[in-house]
Order: structure tokens, then sequence, then C-alpha cells
């Protein structure tokens, strides 16, 4: 079996609202680019990346000169071919290996008529667990979905729990003052008793502010704090200070890092990106090391459509040692470029695909309306925020959101 083409598609799918962070916004859509290989059996894989437009179709597109005419069950030879760790310091391709990995293992799954999770050893779960991943939001276009009070935030919970059936819960902060964000963390597990919590500030604290949050969360039910400062001098620090677990996808994102990280501590659990580690077969790895050295390790989320859910779900099915619920943006999509629609949550859980390959397939009326979605929008700048034109956070942050500021930049 060859590959004979390679293909990119930037798509454009809406968000419920645009969903607020510490370094800017996601503005109530996210933009994704879908990666297609076919091959001269006519089977063709199904790949995502994050981001889009002509830079990344064409930086996909680049990759024919490599791949056709290649056997897409030699994994390690691509890694290689695309990713050498010498070349890579000239041409970083890290999501966009890994959104070819997926497709060939997409495509090797259905070649050998099993699931990916059948070919990264075979699945010790049905289903994966997940976090409800609570945002502040700006209104959306028709007025609705703002959260930015506590009242606001613990009702948005509230109804994500009774309509997905989370245990677990996450808030993105970073975006309003440390204190505040205080008070919001705690207003959430007091409003949900039980359940388990966990805090991500998008590491743009001081260490200071980090070990007096962490301290003065410590009596709730926490997973864990997040990247509450950068870098993993600064995570040591603080976690010789606090006595809860520090989880990052930011800090620890290869292999160099996770042995950094294994050598002389400084975050407890690692939380695994498909995307961001190149795939999900580095994942299952890195699982593994982090197995041997007992840290935590939980599934990463980017910002996924149907196809990168399918590969966290594969992933989350072979990890024996997956500690936490997994993150997730999906339920804040209104859509899916996938047949049939977005995948069901069950009692905060999705199940993994069973059909032979990722297990799930592309719609081609979806992926036609929301390409052209995204050619009438265009890009958005991530690490911007719409009513605050010019800003730009510092790390460690100053420049916080006033939490009293109602303007609404979507609002039509």
């Amino acid at each position: 079996m060859k590959i004979t083409d390679i293909r990119a598609t930037t798509v454009s799918v809406p968000l419920e609202a645009p969903l607020r962070h510490a370094n800017g916004c996601h503005w109530g859509r996210f933009v994704r680019t879908i990666v297609e290989i076919e091959t001269d059996t006519g089977l063709i894989g199904l790949g995502e990346m994050g981001g889009g437009g002509e830079s990344a179709v064409a930086t996909v597109h680049a990759m024919k000169a490599y791949l056709v005419g290649r056997d897409p069950a030699r994994l390690e030879e691509m890694r290689f071919l695309l990713a050498n760790p010498t070349a890579s310091l000239y041409n970083n391709r890290t999501q966009v290996v890994a959104a070819l990995e997926f497709a060939c293992l997409d495509i090797l799954g259905q070649a050998w008529g099993v699931p990916v999770s059948e070919i990264l050893g075979g699945r010790v779960r049905d289903r994966v667990t997940f976090a409800s991943y609570l945002f502040f939001r700006y209104a959306a276009a028709d007025g609705t979905g703002t959260v930015r009070t506590i009242d606001q935030l613990v009702a948005h919970a509230r109804k994500l729990k009774a309509t997905h059936g989370f245990t677990t819960h996450k808030l993105k902060g970073g975006v309003f003052p440390p204190d505040y964000d205080l008070e919001c963390y705690r207003a959430v597990a007091a409003a949900l008793p039980g359940d388990r919590v966990r805090f991500d500030p998008n590491a743009v604290w001081t260490t200071e502010q980090a070990i007096r949050f962490g301290r003065a969360i410590e009596d709730l039910n926490n997973d864990y704090l997040e990247d509450p400062v950068f870098g993993l001098t600064g995570m040591r620090h603080a976690r010789e200070k606090l006595r809860l677990p520090l989880a990052t996808n930011t800090v620890v994102v290869n292999f160099e890092q996770l042995a950094a990280n294994v050598l002389n501590r400084a975050v407890d659990v690692i939380l695994l990106d498909t995307t961001f580690w190149g795939g999900i077969r580095p994942c299952v790895k890195a699982a593994a090391i982090c197995e041997t050295f007992q840290l935590g390790v939980a599934v990463h989320s980017s910002g996924e459509l149907g196809i990168q859910l399918a590969t966290m779900l594969h992933l989350g099915a072979v990890v024996p040692n997956l500690s936490f619920a997994a993150d997730a943006h999906y339920h804040h999509l209104v859509d899916d470029i996938i047949d049939g629609g977005k995948l069901p949550y069950e009692n905060g859980a999705i199940r993994v695909p069973d059909a032979p390959g990722l297990g799930v397939r592309l719609d081609r009326k979806k992926l036609a309306t929301y390409a052209e979605l995204y050619r009438q929008l265009g890009p958005y700048a991530y690490d911007q925020d719409p009513a605050r034109p010019g800003w730009a956070p510092l790390v460690p942050n100053d420049r916080w959101a006033d939490p009293t500021d109602g303007r609404e930049p979507f609002r039509g």
C-alpha cells in the first residue's frame, strides 16, 4: 500500500460563545485544518491540526514531496523523514507530523479492520471520562452565553453537569485578577459538592501568586493546579511550597523536557496532547515513562474537532495509567465535520469508536460548509482580546481584565 495524495482543508466551526483565556480569546469559532491522505488502495485517512489558512495548507501540501509513494505503515521512517531532531530546529513540523500520523493510523486501521486503539496495544477501557471545561465567555452575536460573574459561572457549571454528566470541572482562569479567580473557583467547588475540580491560569502568575492561590484551595477536592507559572524552574519553586499536585501541558511537551522533569521533579501530572507531542504514538511512549516514574497522566485538549477528539479517545483507551478525567473543548462546539454530528457524552464520558481506523468519517457537505465559512471570516488573533484593542499579556501578567467590565464585542 502506497500514499498517492495528501490534501488539506481549513475550516471554521462555530462555538456556542467566544471563550476567553489568559492570552486572548477564541473568537466564537475554532479554525482547524483537516488533513486527508489517500492511498493506491482507495483508502483515505483523516488527520487534524490547529490553525489554518494558506500557510497551513501549503505546509501540508509540501509534504507530498516527502510521502507520495511511501508506505503509510512506516511511521517511524516518516517521523525521521519529516521531523529529524536536528532538522526540526529549522522547520518545526510537530503538529503537521501529528496530523499525518493520525491519518496514517486511520488508514492502517481501515486496512486491517481494527480500531486504532488495537494497533496501539489494545484498549483497557471502552469509555474515556471528561472534565467540564469552564471558560469565562463573551456573549455570542445573539447576546447569549456570557460568563463573567460568579453567578453566571456557577450556573454554567451546573448546566454542563446536568446536560453532560460531568463530575470533574476545570476552570480556565488567568483572565481576571487572581483574587477574583479564587472567588470563582471556590464558588464552583461549593456549588458542586463531591465533584472534583482543577484550575488553569495558563502560566501567567508569579511564583508568589501561585503559592498564595494554591494554599488557599488546599481544602478543596482538587485534581491539580495546572501551569500556575511558566517554566520548569518556576513550577519547581511553587511545588516546593504547596501540598497539591502541579500539572502541565506547557513546559513538558517533549521527551527532553520529560527527562528533565524526571531527574529534577517540578511537575506531578503530565497532560498529553496528541498534537503538541507529535502524534498518538509519542503520547503512548510518554505515558509509559510516566508510569515508570510514578507521574500522573491526563489527556490535554487544544481545541479539537471530531477527528482529533477520536485520537484523544484512542489514546485514553490504551493508557493504563490514565489518572484523571480528560480535558475537551468539544462541548463548546455547536457542530462538527464528521458523519453523524458531534460524538455524544454519556454520564460525563465518550465511547471510544469501534469502527476500523479512528472510527470517524468526514461529512463532506459540512466540510464544504465550514471551509466556506473560513473563506468568509478568515483567521482570528488567538492572542488578542477584542474588547481591549492593542492589549497583550505579560508573563507574569499584571494587565488583568476588569470583572465589572460588561462590554460585549461580539454581540450583533
